[in-house]
């Protein structure tokens, strides 16, 4: 008597299946601290607005050490990307800002090529970080928020504006 996969005998048809079920099972969506959300041609601002908190002690220059403008990316922050951002359409520009009350963070953001990273850190006076920049591609973005500093916990809004 053959026995099948629970009993870890694997024997004729039984490897086969296994492999045929690994193989058939999709890909595990990766792990993001806050969620997701998705953008579409002239959205509504509430539709752009989520919500986090820092912390965290891995370096985002682990990620990308400068964006595509050559900015320094800075900060530290969980591993796991706090927000993915799905564009349904190219965006000739958009800002990102983050609003922690003035904490020192910092951005990146990741494109759907995994090669194109925007940096951001200050925005004019305010030590919170902002990203504003043209043509986005559509797809998905995977975005850190950070701080300065290791280990900061903050609440923080995260704005995506047209």
């Amino acid at each position: 008597m053959k026995y099948c996969c629970p009993r870890l005998q694997f024997r004729g048809g039984c490897l086969l299946a296994l492999i045929s079920t690994i193989t058939a099972t999709p890909v595990i969506a990766e792990t993001v601290n806050f969620g997701t959300f998705k953008l579409s041609t002239n959205f509504n601002p509430a539709q752009g607005t989520v919500q986090g908190f820092t912390g965290g002690s891995y370096s985002l220059s682990a990620i990308s050490n400068r964006d595509r403008d050559q900015k320094a990316c800075i900060g530290f922050a969980d591993p796991n990307p706090d927000h993915i951002m799905v564009l349904e359409n190219e965006f000739s520009q958009l800002t990102i800002q983050v609003d922690s009350n003035n904490t020192d963070t910092t951005l990146l953001i990741q494109g759907p090529d995994q090669t194109t990273i925007r940096c951001g850190d200050d925005t004019g006076k305010s030590k919170d970080a902002s990203v504003s920049d043209r043509n986005w591609k559509s797809g998905t973005y995977r975005i850190w928020v950070g701080t300065f500093n290791p280990g900061v916990k903050q609440d923080y809004t995260l704005k995506v504006e047209q």
